[in-house]
This record gives structure tokens, C-alpha cells and sequence, in this order.
């Protein structure tokens, strides 16, 4: 081998560790920027989540408000469903005074049912039976909820169970 051989041999292999050297430093940088690239993203979804949590506190606290409200609004629906019912009931106990009083309607039968004036409407011009009109009194003796003084006064029926009146 001649000396021309061996400087170009030489040549060559410090061109090729020169090379590695490039690219192995041009490689580490790469990977230090994709590095610090990715904790910058990091930084941020961290940032975007701290804000989204200051918004689920918020969503919570607006979430527990309307649960109150759906709550107390589910209390109303109840206590209106009970006083419907009492409302019903004497609605219905008027109905029976009436149909007691009334000679035409056999209120000691199996199949007796009172029928509601705001259940069913004659058809043929006239009242049923079984049916009071709403302007003849439902009896000529008052009932023991209704007050003794003027049909125009204003008629409460007391409920000892619930403790208080209500509008009959």
C-alpha cells in the first residue's frame, strides 16, 4: 500500500467519523428540541385542565342549585297533588250527600258510583240522575264541612289529618 493509499484511507475514515459526529450531534439536538416541544405541550394540557377545573367547579355548583330546585318544585308538585286529592274527595262527599238526598238515586246499590260533575256532562240538555246541578244546592240541610252563613261565602274544609284548610 503506498502512502497516497493510506492518507486517502484516512481521509476517508475521518470523513466518516465527521459525518457520525454531525449527525449524532444533529440527532441530539433534535431530540432535546422534540423534548422541550413536548413539555411545553405538557405545560399547556396541564394550564387547559386547571381551567377546566375551575369551570367543573362551577358546572357542580350549578348542577347541585338545580337539583334544589327540581327538588322543591317536586315538593310543590306533591303538596298540590294533595290538596287535588282532598279537593276530589270533597267534591266526591258533596256528591254523595247529594245523591243521598236525592229520591231518583239508589245510593245503597253494589254498582253505585257517584259521578262527578267534572267527570261527565249530560248530553241531552238535562242532568242525570246521579248528577247534581251546579246551581240547585246539594242539600237542604248544610253539611257539617260547609258554613252555616251566605252560599257566596267562601267554603274551607278542615283536614285534621294534615293540619290546616283548604279551599272546597
Amino acid at each position: 500500500m503506498t502512502t497516497e493509499q493510506i492518507i486517502w484511507i484516512v481521509v476517508a475514515i475521518v470523513v466518516v467519523i465527521a459525518v457520525v459526529i454531525a449527525v449524532s450531534a444533529f440527532s441530539r439536538r433534535k431530540r432535546t428540541a422534540d423534548a422541550e416541544h413536548r413539555r411545553h405541550e405538557a405545560e399547556q394540557l396541564r394550564e387547559d385542565a386547571a381551567a377546566g377545573a375551575s369551570g367543573l367547579q362551577a358546572n357542580r355548583a350549578e348542577a347541585q342549585e338545580v337539583r334544589a330546585e327540581a327538588e322543591t318544585a317536586q315538593a310543590r308538585a306533591a303538596e298540590a297533588e294533595r290538596a287535588v286529592a282532598m279537593d276530589e274527595a270533597t267534591v266526591e262527599d258533596r256528591v254523595r250527600d247529594a245523591d243521598r238526598v236525592d229520591p231518583d238515586v239508589d245510593h245503597t246499590a253494589d254498582e253505585y258510583q257517584p259521578e262527578s260533575p267534572t267527570r261527565s256532562t249530560p248530553t241531552s240538555g238535562q242532568r242525570s240522575s246521579t248528577e247534581p246541578s251546579a246551581t240547585e244546592p246539594s242539600s237542604t240541610q248544610p253539611s257539617s264541612t260547609e258554613p252555616t252563613t251566605s252560599p257566596q261565602h267562601d267554603r274551607r274544609h278542615e283536614d285534621p289529618d294534615l293540619g290546616g284548610t283548604h279551599r272546597a
